[in-house]
């Protein structure tokens, strides 16, 4: 049985789909956070939090699934990380960890950007771009206050949870945050091109 909108209010739903292809949209979009989350590394004076691809993997996912495929994806990483497939950042698994508070917070940042996204958000630039945004917001929000509290660390200061786990992450989530601006309306107005959506 297939699922269909008569009006596509995110990227997934241009296509009509079969329960079947549901369940790969949510597959697929974990495994894209979990191989984001192989592009990782360390700065010499943050050892707490890697520097990854995945809020990026996460936000757009989320932006092109809508609310419920994307939190279901998210859940669907968490979950299966931490039973052990090891595909948090540098194939590591598990729950707990003082950056385990992101991968929390990709779940709450789907569910807030698939449902943001469903009201054309991604649609222009400008709108896309606010939407990353919060969407990042709120991973750094979940994020820095778990990493506060799993390491005891003072909210500022030169070793603090918002020294480790935001200052180091805005200039290169600024450039994703770019790239997915473009990239969402321009998939849009190529599909209004194509005649696959209005």
């Amino acid at each position: 049985m297939a699922i269909a909108s008569a009006q596509p209010k995110v990227l997934a739903d241009v296509i009509p789909h079969t329960w079947a292809r549901q369940l790969v949209l949510v597959a697929g979009a974990a495994a894209f956070v979990g191989l984001s989350a192989q592009v990782a590394f360390y700065l010499p004076w943050n050892p707490a939090v890697p520097i990854t691809l995945q809020t990026f993997a996460v936000v757009l996912s989320a932006a092109a699934l809508g609310s419920v495929r994307g939190t279901l994806a998210m859940a669907l990483y968490a979950l299966l990380g931490g039973l052990g497939v090891p595909w948090f950042a540098e194939h590591k698994s598990g729950f707990g960890g003082p950056a385990f508070g992101y991968i929390i917070g990709f779940i709450v940042a789907a569910w807030v950007v698939g449902k943001v996204a469903e009201m054309g958000a991604t649609r222009t630039v400008l709108r896309t771009a606010g939407l990353m945004i919060l969407g990042n917001v709120i991973i750094y929000a979940v994020g820095v206050t778990w990493l506060k509290y799993s390491l005891s660390l003072p909210w500022f200061g030169a070793q603090s949870a918002f020294a480790f786990g935001v200052k180091d992450f805005v200039i290169g989530d600024l450039i994703k945050i770019a790239f997915a601006a473009g990239l969402l309306p321009a998939t849009w107005a190529l599909l209004r091109k194509l005649k696959l959506s209005d």
